[in-house]
């Protein structure tokens, strides 16, 4: 019984316990790419910011560029709007990916709350804290970007770049996939993660929302 053991081999064993499922957890996995399940990767013929990036590949781009001043999670108001303190949520892996690309979810989001208020269902409206909410972008996403499927089996329509929301999370689809070419998840989603990039896109409950800029 292990109520029998000495107090430092209970430690080791909880260790090891804990220790090994962890450390498997943060092994780098092999990444696979389109070109390992014949999928063209997808080109957008938009330019939004002229910067000679194609919009899909701008707003991957910048979600990494985000992602490696490595934020640190914290939900907090902020009179900037974008936080401006190296903290951040979900929303903002998403806001900063696009503003990257040429879009201020900040001001596309408050003049389309402007414009149809009965669309969001908000009382009073906020700009520096309405575009960090996941429902709020749901809905923006809903009526300003393409809607793809939620289907994760289809993984020819799941690319790097595009959007995607479950109901209390929000992250884009990477361009590296599991050896069964599902995609991985770029998201901030604790102060827990290991990694902004992981294969974790069936863990946040129903897909509600899978989107494309253009």
């Amino acid at each position: 019984m292990i109520k029998h053991l000495p107090k430092f081999a209970i430690v080791s064993l909880t260790i090891i316990i804990i220790g090994v499922p962890y450390g498997l957890y943060i092994i780098p996995h092999r990444q696979y790419s389109n070109a390992d399940f014949g999928i063209e990767t997808y080109q957008s013929s938009r330019d939004q910011d002229a910067d000679g990036i194609d919009d899909q590949t701008d707003i991957l781009e910048s979600a990494r560029a985000y992602l490696a001043t490595k934020p640190k999670y914290k939900s907090i108001y902020y009179a900037t709007g974008y936080p401006d303190d190296n903290h951040g949520v979900c929303t903002d892996v998403v806001a900063f990916a696009l503003k990257g690309a040429g879009y201020d979810l900040r001001e596309l989001l408050d003049a389309d709350i402007e414009a149809s208020p009965s669309a969001y269902d908000i009382e009073v409206p906020d700009k520096n804290i309405d575009f960090r909410r996941v429902k709020n972008l749901q809905v923006w996403f809903s009526r300003h970007a393409q809607s793809l499927t939620t289907d994760t089996s289809q993984i020819s329509e799941w690319q790097g770049g595009d959007i995607v929301v479950f109901p209390d999370h929000i992250g884009l689809i990477s361009n590296h996939r599991t050896r069964e070419g599902k995609p991985f998840l770029i998201h901030h989603y604790s102060p827990f993660q290991v990694t902004y990039e992981e294969d974790v896109l069936d863990r946040y409950g129903q897909i509600i929302g899978h989107f494309r800029m253009s």
